[in-house]
């Protein structure tokens, strides 16, 4: 029998809906894998040896023989342009300005076979590290309002270039759903006195169902009202509002809660694409006392259709009770 579920961090409707997995499909089978990629390409962009072929760095971690590790540059696509000014221009009711902002790649591995679930906790630390190094320099960025870090990991979720890599973007504007979520966040501050995001944190360890792993500093989990098949949070157990908050301690047991969360993903649900995104407060909310910074991961099984489209709410058709168990049960 079909369920809804709110999510009261993101403000969705859910419908679990799993008899929804048995419906025919036509397509099943579609989604092909890449061969097994080689440690180097002469054409890509991001291999070490092809600097020259990218803006210059903004940032970069070297191994001791100087070679680099990581490496951050601006986006040669960007989105966003650095250089210019809002422009904000505004007739009846059509309101623009100028795409101003930053638009930032993070290369995580000299190597283009290596995804981010094939590295090293060591190395993750260090592309974490780099997370925060970049955040807290785009923070102080003129027009920065928002600052987001995402990961678009195979075409289904976005990725254009094979060889792994992030973005950042930095945004001189709010989403409506950042808005959103902020005021409801606030919202439950004011009513409950306390974190709408360490509530939650709180009720999903009672419950324990939905708990992949719980580590010292972090803990992943799906949540109540998962918006996909194997949606996952990592939430920090302490209260940060920022992720350029996060200590070097912290972000070495993050990288192997990540480590360890993408492979049992992979093993659990067939190597899906996937996005990842660093949810943190927004520029001006850095010291707040009801935001709380996070990590989603969203498995690319299923597609938004029409339903959701049209009336807003998301059709789950796995209960995350089930693929937590499914997730748990991977030995690595």
């Amino acid at each position: 029998m079909s369920e809804m579920r709110f999510n009261p961090i993101t403000l969705d409707w859910v419908v679990m809906a799993p008899d929804r997995a048995l419906r025919p499909d036509d397509f099943h089978g579609d989604v092909v894998k890449s061969a097994t990629r080689p440690m180097h390409r002469a054409d890509c962009p991001f291999c070490t040896g092809n600097e020259a072929m990218t803006p210059e760095e903004t940032a970069r971690i070297s191994a001791p023989d100087g070679s680099w590790l990581v490496r951050a540059f601006p986006n040669k696509f960007s989105v966003f342009d650095p250089g210019c000014e809002l422009q904000r221009k505004k007739s009846g009711t059509f309101r623009s300005m100028a795409a101003a902002g930053v638009h930032e790649v993070v290369v995580e591995h000299p190597r283009h076979d290596v995804d981010l679930c094939d590295m090293e906790p060591a190395h993750l630390a260090l592309v974490l590290r780099m997370y925060r190094e970049r955040y807290q320099a785009l923070r102080h960025h003129p027009l920065a309002e928002s600052i987001v870090i995402f990961k678009n990991q195979g075409r289904r979720a976005g990725s254009s270039l094979e060889h792994s890599h992030s973005q950042i973007t930095a945004a001189p504007v709010l989403s409506s759903q950042v808005i959103m979520r902020l005021q409801e966040a606030r919202r439950f501050h004011e009513l409950e006195g306390g974190c709408l995001y360490c509530a939650v944190l709180h009720e999903e360890l009672l419950a324990e169902e939905r708990v992949i792993e719980e580590g010292k500093a972090f803990v992943s989990f799906m949540p109540y009202a998962a918006l996909s098949p194997y949606h996952t949070w990592i939430f920090p157990r302490k209260h940060q509002a920022s992720y350029d908050e996060i200590s070097d301690e912290d972000i070495d047991e993050l990288a192997g809660v990540l480590s360890r969360l993408l492979r049992r993903l992979r093993a659990a649900a067939g190597a899906p694409d996937y996005n990842i995104t660093l949810r943190s407060a927004p520029v001006g909310e850095m010291q707040s006392g009801c935001f709380h910074w996070y990590i989603s991961i969203i498995s690319r099984i299923s597609q938004l259709a029409g339903f959701e489209l049209g009336s807003g709410t998301y059709i789950n058709s796995m209960r995350p009770e089930r693929c937590a168990e499914l997730v748990r049960g991977i030995v690595l």
